[in-house]
């Protein structure tokens, strides 16, 4: 495993980091073993960035991450987010109040089991608070010692310039794959000028670039992507139509696809952590394999042309998704 610098911190961490899975979960025992089984194997493969949020899995993610971790807390990077919220009618709502801050940043801590987190995102940027007084409150955790760096995700490249200037952004966690590279054309280059590190989740694209999904009827009844515009039908021929040659490139290197996509994203450059989410032990592995992959510029440069930016049909979230987005 290859490790990387994040932002202007002193964190150093594996190339890429592991989250949670966004498909159906057991939330019982046996849930819970399976999970540990996979950060075990994670730790094994030379992982140490681990990415939560309170917003996953009702809490349990944290839970179980603090819990599993729990021996080997000196030797990882423990990452967790809040204000992206989930109201009682499945609409969704942001909070980043300064006193909801330090209200999250308490639950969080007593869920993962530990004094202070290495790294405390903000989910999603709240439209209806000024983004240096959410960051004022954050900078006061780091002052009180209850988290080691702070990040936001999802922020637009002039909110996080005003972040910035109230306390040091370390990493911005935005999406960015082959499908969503919007990114490159102000908000990567903003996270450079000002030295914080890019946290890259849904580097396989929610699993479409992986191959695995022929149509819509793939995925599972409760699955959250069914809402996700690019996997509607009207859509994905368009986008199975690109995975195709994705695929077919991927089988020339001897790679998977979904292991020819990471390996782009970890090409991006060394301040680029991508963050994969599986359930799969084998999948892992697979991924950690791709951090090996040392893509030539011709195999960029196809990829580039294969996937230019604004390819992909549909938008990457719902309309009532996208409030808190890119602000």
């Amino acid at each position: 495993m290859h490790y990387r610098k994040l932002g202007a911190s002193d964190l150093y961490v594996s190339a890429l980091s592991l989250g949670h899975s966004m498909g159906a979960l057991d939330l019982g025992a046996s849930g819970r073993a399976e999970y540990g089984r996979l950060v075990q194997r994670a730790l094994e493969l030379g992982i140490n960035f681990f990415d939560s949020s309170d917003a996953y899995w009702q809490g349990r993610h944290e839970q179980w991450l603090g819990a599993t971790l729990k021996g080997d807390r000196d030797r990882v990077v423990i990452a967790s987010k809040f204000g992206n919220l989930t109201l009682a009618d499945g609409s969704k709502a942001t909070n980043a109040r300064p006193e909801y801050v330090a209200q999250c940043c308490a639950a969080s801590l007593k869920r993962l089991g530990v004094d202070c987190i290495d790294l405390y995102y903000l989910h999603r940027v709240d439209p209806s608070t000024p983004i240096e007084d959410t960051v004022g409150a954050m900078a006061r955790l780091a002052e009180q010692g209850k988290v080691r760096y702070i990040g936001v995700c999802e922020a637009g490249a002039a909110t996080l310039e005003r972040a910035h200037r109230v306390h040091p952004i370390t990493a911005l966690q935005t999406e960015y794959s082959l499908w969503s590279r919007e990114v490159e054309r102000d908000i990567l280059p903003a996270c450079r000028r000002q030295r914080i590190g890019y946290v890259a989740y849904s580097p396989l694209g929610r699993g479409l670039l992986t191959g695995a999904i022929k149509r819509f009827e793939d995925l599972a009844p409760g699955d959250r992507r069914r809402i996700h515009p690019r996997f509607h039908p009207q859509h994905l021929a368009h986008n199975l139509a690109l995975v195709a040659a994705l695929e077919r490139m991927a089988n020339e290197l001897a790679l998977t696809s979904a292991q020819l996509a990471l390996a782009w994203v970890l090409s991006r450059g060394a301040d680029v952590v991508p963050l994969t989410s599986t359930r799969q032990i084998r999948h892992l592995e697979q991924s950690v394999a791709a951090c090996e992959v040392a893509l030539r510029p011709e195999d960029r440069a196809r990829l580039a042309a294969l996937f230019p930016v604004g390819v992909g049909a549909g938008e990457r979230y719902p309309p009532e998704m996208l409030p808190g987005l890119g602000i």
